[in-house]
């Protein structure tokens, strides 16, 4: 009798983790793609015959693309199925890039990168709306600090992996096999039966269902705070190492040591924060209190002359908190979500970071400029502090889970 009840358990914990491992396999291609054009840069300028503002160009059409499209597509996974819409998302992204590797030119470089961009816009509001659907309640965050963790591993294993394809198969090849990865993870996700988030809120007793206001007040604040949380990270992963070095004193070697410690921990600190998320419902005072110490740690760094071990020590446990933070962020704009539009809610949320891309190099760049290097650190913590006090905002009514 233990076994009948069991059976029909254990079969939906089996179809979650095939649901996870296949959405964590998207997230992980979206990552990879990103990288995919700038590892190529070298190729590309002897190639095309352009210098690096031409090619930088291409990567402001990815980044102005993939923000304005961002809610649009999260309103279409919700509407036709954000199983479909992924789908159709790594189809697009990785013919992009085989169409570049048959035909390279600086107008399909533009195309190329526009269509990344577009592709690029899809992961999160469909991903997101198919695990808060499928994944059991009680391991939410787990589930999203996984689909985190592989974002990060396929940006990680990017350059190795384009070395070695330009090494094997040249600059072209490099191109259509990374692009070919994107349609096999789609017949994998077929092959997988993975199921779509919103059949079950599209109708109701066979009635349409009504669409809820997506636009609300808690929305909007997620938005701007996932903007800062963009702006406060990307200081320190974009321009920390040439910061050090010019305004430290630190050695190139040292830098980059103590910006490895940073990204290598903040992986690590997806997978912790998942556990932690999954323990308790104040999450934005979880995102709260690691931003408040990572303030105080980068207003450290800000204002020592740390020595070399010291630094790596401090950049690490920064990005073990940043890390932290993340699946206690979904959490955050999952349970603002209404029922049946968790797509159009990571989409909206999502272009905050966006906008934080588009933003951050110019900012940054203006500091380094201005050879204000301490600043590239003390504006990260100016927007920790914004970052913190929205996050207390967020939680001064903490919301029921969202029904989807």
């Amino acid at each position: 009798m233990v076994d009948i009840l069991a059976a029909p358990q254990q079969a939906k914990a089996d179809a979650s983790l095939r649901t996870l491992a296949a959405i964590s396999a998207a997230h992980w291609v979206s990552h990879f793609h990103l990288f995919v054009l700038p590892m190529l840069f070298p190729f590309l300028k002897e190639q095309l015959g352009v210098g690096y503002i031409e090619l930088g160009f291409a990567l402001t059409v990815f980044g102005v693309i993939s923000g304005l499209t961002q809610a649009p597509i999260g309103y279409l996974a919700d509407h036709i199925g954000a199983r479909k819409v992924l789908l159709i998302g790594l189809t697009v992204g990785g013919l992009a890039l085989i169409m570049l590797g048959l035909h390279l030119s600086y107008v399909s470089l533009i195309v190329c990168a526009a269509l990344l961009g577009l592709a690029n816009s899809v992961y999160h509001p469909c991903d997101y709306a198919i695990l808060s659907t499928h994944m059991d309640e009680a391991r939410m965050g787990r589930a999203f600090s996984v689909h985190t963790f592989a974002g990060f591993l396929g940006g990680a294993v990017a350059p190795a992996i384009m070395a070695a394809l330009v090494a094997i198969v040249g600059g072209l090849g490099a191109l259509i096999v990374a692009g070919a990865v994107g349609p096999g993870v789609a017949l994998l996700l077929i092959a997988g039966r993975i199921p779509d988030a919103s059949s079950a809120d599209r109708k109701t007793d066979g009635a349409p269902a009504p669409k809820p206001s997506i636009v609300t007040p808690a929305i909007m604040v997620l938005t701007i705070f996932f903007m800062l949380l963009g702006l406060s990270n990307a200081g320190i992963s974009n321009f920390g190492v040439v910061a050090l070095m010019s305004g430290y004193g630190v050695a190139f070697s040292a830098a980059n040591i103590a910006l490895t410690a940073y990204l290598g921990a903040s992986a690590a600190g997806v997978l912790a924060g998942g556990y932690l998320a999954d323990r308790t419902r104040r999450h934005g005072n979880v995102a709260a209190a690691c931003f408040a110490i990572n303030a105080a740690i980068i207003t450290v760094i800000a204002t020592v002359n740390l020595p070399s071990v010291v630094l790596a020590a401090a950049m690490g446990l920064a990005g073990f908190l940043g890390g932290v933070i993340a699946p206690s962020r979904d959490m955050l704009v999952r349970n603002a979500a209404p029922a049946g539009a968790a797509g159009r809610a990571f989409g909206i949320v999502s272009t905050g970071f966006n906008f934080s891309g588009i933003l951050s190099p110019l900012l940054f760049g203006w500091i380094m400029d201005q050879q204000l290097p301490h600043w590239v650190f003390g504006a990260s913590v100016a927007f920790m502090v914004l970052t913190v006090l929205l996050a207390l905002v967020t939680d001064r009514k903490p919301a029921e889970p969202a029904k989807l």
